[in-house]
Order: structure tokens, then sequence, then C-alpha cells
């Protein structure tokens, strides 16, 4: 792989980009409002054009202007849509977007003969294209994208920072912040203008398309990992500037490997964030697939293993010497056992019991040791104290105690089994 200056400058614009879109996409997410992100990097095209043709360049603050403008513009009619056309906000948004999308493509195209603007650039950009058009910043000759996404950022990291404490109220408990005087649709269509701000400097690099998934995905990603907003917004810049860099190296080294050319940055790094969204949708510590199976699948052997110990434990008060143990088929086969269909899960169960010196098993028969008889005995004094309760307090019929109370037996720890006792009359039990 040959790494030049102008590769260099494409990673610092694309990572800009993304930091600039992660941060104001972060709130979207959290705001429940990502569709918003998606309306406004389509609704602002026209703002961009219209600046474009009058400026005639893509230099300059108009076009910082018409984005902003066509952005608060997009998030007002959504509302005003919403509020008197009785529609969903969802359906809304469909309406607005696409309408000034439409109106946008078709100034695009009347406006390319006259403007330096190309219509595949502004709908998926080049990001490739980025270190060509240079400007001298106190002697040191920059891109000129990578001068405007500084600026972008910047401002967003200015806002953010000032307006902390509000954009945090604003975007989890709006009522509250109304109520401390802070005026929630104006943060709102502040949030809006500065979605629009980045996603217009960031055209030149993602495109209109692609755009939606820079502001999107490093939230949602965030969202997987993390539930505080500090954290939340670190995390969020870090997938974005792993996106930017891995994105743009995958686009010149994968495709030589498959006898092709190297392909668009942009897409690299937007499918790179698809990437890292599937991990983190899988490997999410708490919320992704592999961890909630993963408890899932231990909280059922858990709840085995103690059914497994209240039959074994029932089966000793029943012979005065202690019982004869129970082998695996009596297990499955007794009256109320949880174990039918599920043989393999009670295998299972006993195994990880014996493993942990709960049970013994010989000749085929299973017994409690002298430490699963404590285990054991705790579990029916939760069960007995449940049924006891319910019998008191719920006035339940005595053939419903017993399911709800092998239910709640599984729940309850030493303090809940202490209090239960105290709740009983003299702290006894029934049978």
């Amino acid at each position: 792989m040959l790494w030049t200056s102008m590769d260099s400058w494409i990673v610092v614009a694309a990572a800009l980009a993304g930091i600039s879109c992660a941060l104001v996409g972060a709130f979207l997410v959290l705001e429940k409002m990502s569709m918003m992100g998606d309306a406004i990097s389509h609704a602002v095209l026209p703002g961009i054009v219209v600046a474009f043709i009058i400026s005639g360049t893509k230099s300059g603050g108009l076009m910082f202007v018409g984005a902003t403008v066509a952005g608060v513009l997009t998030a007002v009619l959504v509302q005003l849509i919403r509020r008197h056309g009785r529609l969903e906000e969802g359906a809304a948004m469909g309406v607005v977007f696409t309408v000034l999308f439409a109106i946008g493509l078709i100034l695009v195209e009347q406006a390319a003969h006259h403007v330096d603007i190309h219509p595949d650039h502004v709908l998926f950009g080049a990001a490739e294209l980025v270190p060509l058009y240079t400007v001298d910043l106190l002697g040191m000759i920059v891109p000129r994208g990578v001068l405007i996404l500084s600026i972008v950022l910047i401002v967003n990291l200015a806002v953010i920072i000032l307006l902390f404490k509000e954009l945090r109220l604003v975007t989890f408990d709006p009522a509250l912040a109304t109520t401390l005087g802070i005026n929630a649709r104006w943060m709102n269509y502040l949030l809006m203008a500065l979605v629009a701000l980045t996603a217009m400097a960031s055209f030149e690099v993602v495109g209109s398309i692609l755009v939606i998934g820079m502001i999107i995905v490093p939230g949602a990603i965030a969202h997987l990992l993390t539930r505080r907003l500090v954290p939340f917004l670190l995390v969020s810049v870090a997938v974005a500037v792993v996106a930017a860099g891995g994105g743009h190296v995958a686009a010149i080294t994968v495709p030589p490997l498959f006898g092709f050319e190297d392909t668009s940055t942009a897409g690299s790094m937007t499918t790179l964030l698809g990437i890292l969204f599937l991990l983190a949708f899988l490997l999410a510590p708490d919320g992704g697939v592999v961890s909630r199976g993963i408890s899932l699948f231990s909280r059922r052997l858990r709840i085995t293993m103690q059914d497994v110990l209240g039959l074994l434990i029932r089966d000793v008060e029943k012979e005065p010497d202690g019982g004869d143990g129970l082998s695996l088929a009596r297990m499955i086969d007794l009256e109320r056992t949880p174990f039918s269909g599920s043989t393999p899960s009670l295998r299972l169960a006993l195994t990880v019991l014996r493993l942990g010196g709960r049970v013994t098993r010989r000749d085929g028969v299973y017994r409690l040791t002298d430490s699963g008889l404590v285990v054991a005995r705790q579990l029916l004094r939760s069960h007995r104290l449940w049924e006891r309760f319910f019998f008191d307090e719920g006035k339940v019929e005595l053939p419903e105690l017993h399911p709800a109370a092998d239910y709640l037996e599984h729940y309850t720890d030493a303090d809940l089994r202490d209090a239960l006792a105290a709740k009983t009359t003299n702290g006894t039990t029934g049978a």
C-alpha cells in the first residue's frame, strides 16, 4: 500500500466530518429523532444549490446560510404538518424531505452546467477529491474541505460545551427543561441548524446520502455500549474516527485483493460503520445479542438447578432416614416436574451441581450433599414463605399457591426471604 500526503488529508477530512456528524447525531439518537437527521440531510440540498447558483462557487459563507435555513425550515415544516395535518412525525418527515430533496435534484441538474458542482458528488461525496481544492492558510496550503470541516467542528464543540446542561435537560427531560425556563423547542431548532450545517459541510466527503450513516450510526453504536451522556459522546466520536481511518485504508487495500481497483472512501467508511454496528449489536456487554443469550441461558440453567434441588429436598423430607435419592428418569416422571421434554437441560444442571459439590451420584441415583442440603432448605423455605404470604395476604386458593411460589422462589434472596418471614405470622411458614 502506497500512502501519500493526499491519503492523509483524505483521512483528516473524513475524521473531521465523522466527528462533527457524530456529535450532533448523538443527540438525535438520544432524543429518538434519528429520522430527522435523514430528513435534514436530504432537505438542505435545495438551500445549498441556491447558494451555489447565487455565489457561483462552493466557497464562501452563503452556502452555510442556505443549508442552515433549509435545515431549520425542514424542522418547522415537519412540526407544522404533524400538528395541523394530523400526521404522525415519520409521515411528515417523509413528505417534507422527499419534496425538498426532489427540488434540490432538479436545481442540481440545472446548475451543473454553470457551477462547479456534480450531481454524483452531491449525492455520494468525493473524499478523494478533497485534497485537490486548497487554500492558503497563514502560509500553509490546506484543503478547503478540511478548513470548512474544522470550522464546523469547532462550532459544534462550542455549542455543546457552552449549552451542555441545557442540551442534556432537553434531551432527557424536556418537561423539566421547560419548567426551568429552557425553551425546548428553540433548543431543538438550534440542534437542527447544527445538523444542517454539519450535513452541508460533509457533502464534499460523504454526500447527502451517506452522511445519514455518519450522523446516525456512531450514536446507535454508542447507545448499545453506554447509557451515560459523556461516554456516549466519546464513544460516538471514537467510532467516527475509526470509520474514517479504517474506511479509507479498506478502500485502497481490500478491492485489489479481489482483482479490482480501489473504491469509494465514503462507501467504505459507511460499510465499516455497518460492520462496527453489527459487532456492537452482537457483542455489547449489556444489550448485545450474545450477552443477552448468555444471560438467558445462565438464568434458565440456574432455575433448572434450583428445581433439581427442590425435588431432592422434598425427597429427603418424605423419608425419616433422608430419602433414597432420585434417578434421572424419576425426576422427569415426578408430578409437577418442570423437566418434561428438557432432558438435556436437566442433565446439564445435574452435571453442574455435581461439579459444584451440591449433589452426588451413585448407581444412577442423585442425592444431596451437606452443602446441597443447606442451599436446598433455603430454597424450600422461600417457596413455603411465598405460599404462606399469598394465602394470608392474597387469599389465594390452595391449588394456585404452588405455581406462583414455584416461580418466585427463584428470585428470592436472603433479604427478601427475611422480609417474608417477618411478614408472616411469627415468622412461620405453611406446608
